[in-house]
């Protein structure tokens, strides 16, 4: 069936208004919204009521990859260094080691469990060894959980930047599943090349761009959006282009940026925010239409195990091994290992391997759509309820302020501060 322009915009926006009206109204019972707009693109997929048959794997990466770099340069811009750098280290340990030792736990559980070689388990632990930016800071942002010690800049930046290592592991591990004649010795240059190039592109294109908007001087104020956007793809193409780590450049580019005076601050970072929601719901919703329910059910109970194993024993000894290395409380370890949210990015890295032609991609793909179901679900819902529980929630109630003269790029010292008498 061949659908028109009128025809697909007409479906997008009616899922885009049933999803935010569905969140509306049942975001309140404290299920995520993000869990609601994979239900409603599941709902309008082939084996649902909608109809919509959509087995497009490769625009449904190409859209992921898009909405993910918009997501992180969103999260980055309003990451704020006086909180970020006190945990700096804690929270690379985490990206980087704690990924690793994730992937490599759930990769030798599934591969015993489903009789899998040890590279296709590695590389189903890789596809889901990060947790997800956009679950952990709309969940976190959304319910304005207050945490004590630090603990929610930790996790904001952990899922801001661990996104990066998991795609050189998903990326790194498909490649030798196709290649038999590859050495994983051979990845040890790749992985601090592209770690490399990826920093210092995001240094320079986050100083570069706080230079270009205050000195471009732009006649009408809409066009700094589309300039910060052109910039922002340029930074994840370029640093692909040249082996770099797109995603760790743009996330590295928006923390620096975000943390300097530049004209109309807020009004971007309002804009990002924005189009960050809109790239989640249609990340999710794609990601929705792309899964098959009837092919997820023969999986849900090797799923569900996998699943548990990654909640209660992977995810906690990564955890507790990388925050070793920190002076942190076991209320803090065990919280952190409750939050790790596994939302589209996941289903996102599950095509990498699917459009490879990997042996038993397509059964990969459909295990890690249940793993992301499942720690949404049962950790998304319970964030508020953990935190209480292990003492370690607190009121916020840190007065709003609105900076004088942020938007014409001033260092100003006054402040529009808003109080409750």
């Amino acid at each position: 069936m061949n659908f028109s322009t009128e025809d697909i915009l007409l479906g997008s926006s009616v899922l885009l208004m049933i999803s935010i009206l569905i969140s509306k109204s049942l975001g309140r019972f404290g299920i995520p919204a993000l869990v609601l707009f994979l239900g409603v693109g599941i709902l309008a997929g082939s084996e649902g009521i909608g109809g919509i048959y959509f087995d497009d794997a490769l625009t449904a990466q190409s859209l992921g990859t898009i909405a993910l770099a918009i997501i992180l340069f969103s999260g980055g811009l309003d990451t704020r260094w006086e909180s970020t750098k006190p945990i700096l280290w804690r929270g690379i340990t985490l990206s980087t080691l704690g990924v690793f030792i994730t992937a490599m736990l759930v990769g030798l559980f599934a591969s015993y469990l489903l009789g899998f070689s040890l590279l296709e388990g590695l590389l189903l632990g890789a596809v889901v060894s990060s947790t997800d930016a956009a679950a952990v800071f709309s969940i976190l942002r959304s319910k304005n959980i207050g945490l004590k010690n630090n603990l929610r800049p930790t996790l904001e930046l952990e899922s801001g930047s661990n996104d990066p290592m998991a795609y050189f592991l998903t990326v790194s591990f498909t490649f030798l599943l196709t290649n038999e004649e590859a050495s994983v010795w051979q990845l040890v240059p790749m992985f601090f090349l592209q770690m490399s190039i990826g920093t210092v592109m995001g240094v320079v294109m986050g100083r570069t761009m706080g230079w270009v908007i205050n000195r471009i001087k732009l006649e009408q104020d809409g066009l700094y959006p589309a300039l910060t956007l052109a910039m922002l793809f340029f930074t994840f193409s370029f640093t692909n282009l040249i082996s770099g780590n797109g995603f760790l450049s743009v996330y590295i580019a928006a923390v620096i940026l975000g943390n300097r005076n530049f004209i109309h601050k807020g009004s971007l970072t309002k804009f990002y925010d924005g189009l960050a929601w809109l790239m989640q719901i249609l990340m999710f919703l794609t990601l929705g239409l792309l899964v098959f329910p009837s092919q997820v059910l023969p999986v849900i109970g090797m799923g569900l195990l996998i699943s548990l194993f990654l909640i209660f024993v992977a995810r906690p000894v990564s955890v507790f091994i990388g925050m070793s290395f920190f002076e942190t409380s076991l209320q803090d370890k065990l919280y952190v290992s409750w939050v790790g949210l596994r939302g589209a990015v996941p289903i996102v890295f599950a095509t990498y391997p699917l459009l490879a032609g990997v042996e038993r991609s397509d059964m990969i793909f459909n295990i890690v759509f249940f793993i992301v179901l499942t720690s949404v679900m049962l950790q998304g819902t319970t964030l508020s309820v953990v935190a209480d529980w292990l003492n370690l929630s607190q009121q916020d109630n840190t007065p709003k302020k609105v900076r004088v003269g942020e938007d014409l790029g001033y260092d100003a010292k006054n402040s529009l501060v808003e109080l409750y008498l």
